[in-house]
């Protein structure tokens, strides 16, 4: 997927979106997870091992790393109301407000929904503003707020109105 992108101190850039294959492309991804997500830092096998369960991608404009994502394929939700898919943007900070988030979720929830996704779920590191923001204008709610045992980081667990997607 390539997506022309501009802002008012950029010349156009072409977005291109990929799946992760290969050790470059983990390691992409890995480093911008554990950028955004410093709290929930991986290792190159635990990587490795997440690309096994999920759809994992990375973003670039022209040939600068720029995001990621994750697409957690449905399960039904713990209240057994909806097959929910969790679908995970995350764009590095110096480039972020320029569509790249917009363009990695529109392309993680429509994968989701091939997937028989009913619901989208998304989940944020609780001090992420720009995240939590991201999420509200797309339509996704709290659902809840939690901390890991044995860690201090809160996590907020947030879902799409039916009406958003």
């Amino acid at each position: 997927m390539t997506v022309r992108s501009t802002t008012q101190s950029e010349p156009m850039a072409a977005l291109r979106v990929e799946p992760v294959v290969g050790e470059t492309m983990l390691e992409q991804w890995r480093h911008v997870h554990n950028v955004i997500v410093p709290p929930a830092a991986m290792s190159l096998d635990e990587v490795r091992e997440r690309a096994a369960r999920y759809r994992l991608e990375n973003a670039h404009l022209d040939d600068v790393l720029v995001g990621c994502s994750t697409v957690r394929p449905p399960a039904t939700a713990e209240d057994g109301t909806a097959n929910a898919a969790t679908v995970i943007a995350r764009v590095l900070p110096a480039h972020r407000r320029r569509g790249i988030g917009t363009a990695l979720y529109e392309r993680g929830a429509a994968h989701a929904r091939v997937l028989g996704a009913e619901v989208i779920d998304t989940v944020v590191l609780a001090a992420n503003a720009d995240g939590l923001r991201f999420a509200g204008a797309r339509g996704f709610t709290e659902v809840e707020r939690y901390v890991l045992p044995g860690e201090s980081d809160e996590w907020v667990d947030l879902r799409q109105a039916h009406d958003s997607q």
